[in-house]
């Protein structure tokens, strides 16, 4: 057998591709950005050919770097930005438009729309998510209803949707010339589409969009011993190698973290935040702003089911510092500046760009910095920005105590972020329980190459993948209990500051 498997990882800001040994350890990566297209206030789009451009880019560079071929791969899977939308011409291959991002708000009145007419609650029920401009659904009815052409081709099946690991998977296994129209539970459960009991899709929610059912791709298995196609010959692999798993980012590092047993939890800092805690295979309805959805299914087994905290601007914020600001020239610096000052001076950044996701759901939230004085300087900024990233876990950290009865003993954490030291202290303090990163940080990647593993018998059980977790740094609470209180009281304050800004009809 081959000795490595290949994970696709298409994330928000860039696209990587990683090769993995047995042991789970890192042998070879290659990344690249993509641009992030904003025509206007709100709006949040991405070039899916570009996407795809970097895709191959990213994998051809990956293998050449490490001296190997398709034939040295048992397996390769692919993980993804969740939500973000692409709705392509399966005859021609072009999208209709760009891809509509999860972090777009384009979408406020539909999401406003659904719930002033009673259809939220069966939303909920149904798919485990509240009506928000961040899921899919609402994004393909923009499509259909804004761009010429397109409801007319959605009806005769020529205009297909997927999120961008559907995108992905057909070009990977031929576009026009046979390509495959598949996704995987993870990624269907974030489309307000999908029956979370059934993994299918919905008659009934789909016709609260207005959407055919002919535009949507097949629901697989999260890693499927039967394959979702192989690679063809003339692709950026260079040879035939099965596809044998598709997961959303954020359920990929949940597999990364090994996080298998019901009550384990972890946190990925990326663009944003995401903590999902595993349920098993009970489905737990939220009742404090956070998400039911599909952790992972592995071949025939039942759907193992989580509760999910989605924060929606964590890492960005940094990168706002870096390309909006000019404050500071990469992301590493906001380290160094921070540690300038001792605290963040009395000031609040409250990142609120796309409004408030988990717990709060308030898309007529905006950004907003508070108790500035002319005492600040950019080193508090950058301070408070940090802490930001922390005081929005810690919101979703106590919804799901009160959702689950869980008290986390400890936080797993994964994700570029983590790099950053001084984040990583902060949210042990701002959450008073240790906070513990793995050897592998890029859990997301690792994730998606565990499940096409398994699915090819590269690795065993999920018992064998346990014993690849190594802990590479642990942070533990510094601040007194007063100290944590206090700063978080502060924080609920420049919430509250944030909302009813925008008008939503």
């Amino acid at each position: 057998m081959a000795d490595f498997v290949g994970a696709v990882d298409q994330g928000t800001t860039s696209t990587r591709f990683m090769i993995f040994d047995h042991g789970g350890n890192e042998i070879a990566r290659h990344q690249l950005e993509h641009e992030q297209i904003l025509p206007q206030a709100g709006w949040v789009e991405h070039d899916p050919t570009e996407i795809w451009e970097r895709t191959r880019a990213v994998i051809e560079t990956c293998l050449r770097k490490a001296d190997l071929r398709a034939s040295d791969l048992a397996a390769l899977g692919i993980t993804n930005q969740r939500e973000t939308t692409v709705v392509w011409n399966r005859r021609t291959g072009r999208p209709y438009y760009n891809a509509i991002v999860w972090q777009d708000t384009r979408t406020d009145r539909i999401a406003a729309a659904l719930e002033r007419e009673g259809k939220g609650e069966v939303i909920r029920h149904k798919a485990g998510l509240p009506p928000a401009t961040y899921f899919s659904g609402g994004k393909i009815q923009w499509i259909l209803e804004n761009v010429d052409g397109v409801q007319e081709a959605a009806e005769t099946g020529e205009a297909v949707f997927g999120n961008t690991d559907s995108w992905l998977l057909w070009n990977l296994t031929g576009g026009v010339d046979g390509g495959v129209h598949l996704t995987d539970p993870t990624n269907a459960s974030r489309t307000m589409l999908m029956d979370l009991e059934t993994l299918d899709w919905d008659d009934e929610l789909l016709s609260y969009f207005g959407i055919p059912r002919r535009m949507m791709p097949q629901i697989r298995p999260s890693s499927d011993p039967r394959f979702y196609g192989l690679t063809r010959a003339g692709g950026p692999l260079g040879g035939e190698v099965a596809l044998a798993a598709d997961l959303g980012d954020q359920q990929a590092a949940t597999v990364g973290q090994v996080c298998f047993e019901v009550g384990q939890a972890k946190n990925t800092y990326g663009t944003g935040n995401f903590l999902l805690l595993n349920t098993g295979t009970d489905l737990v309805r939220s009742r404090h702003g956070l998400l039911s959805t599909v952790c992972y299914q592995f071949g025939d087994s039942k759907p193992v089911y989580a509760l999910e905290g989605s924060i929606a601007v964590t890492g960005s914020a940094v990168q706002w510092l870096r390309d909006q600001l000019g404050i500071i020239s990469g992301a590493a610096q906001s380290e160094s500046l921070a540690r300038q000052v001792e605290d963040s001076g009395g000031i609040y950044f409250v990142p609120a760009f796309s409004g408030l996701f988990a717990p709060y759901w308030r898309s007529d939230a905006r950004g907003a910095i508070v108790g500035l004085s002319r005492y600040n300087t950019n080193a508090h900024v950058a301070r408070a920005t940090l802490e930001s990233i922390c005081y929005q876990t810690r919101d979703v950290v106590e919804a799901m105590q009160q959702d689950s009865g869980v008290v986390l003993d400890v936080l797993r954490v994964d994700g570029g972020v983590t790099a950053n030291e001084l984040c990583m202290e902060l949210q042990s303090d701002i959450l008073g329980v240790p906070v513990s990163k793995p050897v592998v940080a890029e859990t997301t990647a690792l994730g998606a190459a565990y499940a096409a593993g398994l699915a090819v018998g590269f690795w065993k059980s999920t018992e064998e993948l346990k014993g690849n977790w190594n802990e590479d740094r642990r942070w533990q609470p510094q601040w007194t209990a007063e100290q944590r209180e206090r700063g978080y009281a502060g924080w609920k304050k420049a919430v509250e500051r944030t909302l009813d800004w925008v008008d939503v009809d």
